[in-house]
């Protein structure tokens, strides 16, 4: 009953304070963009240059077999683990680079990680303009199933939203984490079928793969988006996964924001 109760707490209070959210969002997307000559371009410039450099690698090198063009195909899951990957590492720090705040005013303190997720997810929209482009060069339509794509954004933003929470929070009480991210976070990306497809692999890398809760985000997205096909039956497993992860992160990190401002 009382984690019902604080549930019911933590969502009055971010309802509450929407408009602060809102703020603080658009605060940090104006500090991102100010006084750079590309502004918004600058939310795909990073998965263009690498599905450059991975399409290089992946059709002349070591051609790789992918049910769409390889460019498609690799900046689809680029696009989608750059908003998950730039999430993070905005929000590990977003409480410690707020000290101020965090120890001066009371406000619910996952509005800090929230807004790193909301100012990343405004990148991730207008890099689904390149995706367009991408698939009306290379001739590729949608179907029925893109009706899926919104349950795959809401599935993505959960996953996010718990994460970052768990790792601003852990920053904050031991400021390692923030390095051991930038290790962890590399060795993830390679760890999802990002740039190469996860069919056929098998042994402990295959599992390895198939454990990892991105692994059905980024599949889904081709799927519904590429291939007019639905999320396979694992992304039902992540789902559920991600609204457990962000319930308990979220309740920990309530539970927890009374000791921030000491530790600040």
């Amino acid at each position: 009953m009382r984690v019902i109760d604080d549930c019911r707490e933590v969502i009055a209070e971010q309802i509450e304070y929407r408009e602060l959210l809102f703020q603080m969002t658009w605060r940090d997307l104006l500090l991102r963009y100010k006084q750079t000559a590309m502004g918004f371009a600058w939310a795909v410039f990073m998965p263009l240059v690498n599905t450059v450099v991975f399409s290089v690698i992946f059709m002349r090198v070591a051609p790789l077999e992918t049910p769409v063009a390889y460019p498609l195909f690799a900046y689809c899951g680029l696009w989608v683990w750059n908003f998950f990957a730039s999430s993070l590492r905005f929000a590990v720090n977003s409480l410690t680079s707020n000290s101020s705040l965090v120890s001066k005013i009371y406000f619910p303190r996952e509005i800090f990680p929230f807004s790193a997720v909301a100012v990343c997810f405004v990148d991730f929209l207008i890099g689904s303009l390149v995706l367009i482009a991408f698939m009306l060069y290379f001739g590729v339509g949608v179907g029925a199933h893109l009706a899926w794509l919104p349950l795959v954004v809401i599935v993505h933003l959960v996953l996010t939203m718990a994460v970052s929470l768990l790792l601003a929070m852990a920053n904050l009480f031991y400021r390692d984490v923030k390095y051991l991210f930038e290790i962890a976070i590399t060795a993830w990306m390679f760890a999802t079928p990002v740039v190469y497809s996860a069919d056929g692999i098998t042994g402990k890398l295959g599992l390895l793969i198939q454990l990892n809760p991105m692994t059905p985000i980024v599949d889904a997205y081709r799927s519904v988006i590429l291939l007019n096909a639905p999320p396979s039956p694992a992304f039902a497993v992540t789902a559920a996964l991600s609204a457990v992860l962000l319930v308990i992160g979220w309740l920990v990190f309530h539970r927890m924001e009374f000791q921030f401002a000491e530790n600040i």
